[in-house]
């Protein structure tokens, strides 16, 4: 859990995701759009990330475990959620608040 929350505290914006997820792909591509770089963190490519993932289940509820979407250091939620904020207009607040875009 604790390389979790390092790593979800050290940029503005966090994704952590799995290569073959669709969802995860998806969520970046919103991110990229919204001119947002997140750092992207692929559980299934990273020698640590079975743990990541069951502390990602366990410490914040991440169910689906992938994506986990953090920014300003906070978790925000999954796919549902970060479309949840994006259709009403608050996702690119919360970024530009973090730091993570600036207009």
């Amino acid at each position: 859990m604790d390389r979790v929350k390092d790593l979800s505290s050290k940029k503005a914006a966090v994704i952590f995701t799995k290569s073959s997820c669709y969802m995860c792909h998806s969520i970046k591509q919103l991110f990229y759009e919204l001119g947002a770089s997140p750092a992207v963190y692929e559980l299934d490519n990273d020698s640590n990330g079975r743990e990541m993932e069951w502390a990602l289940r366990g410490n914040f509820g991440c169910n689906p475990s992938v994506p986990a979407v953090f920014i300003g250091g906070k978790y925000v939620g999954s796919s549902k959620d970060v479309i949840a904020l994006h259709v009403d207009g608050s996702l690119k607040q919360l970024l530009m608040d973090a730091k993570a875009i600036w207009f």
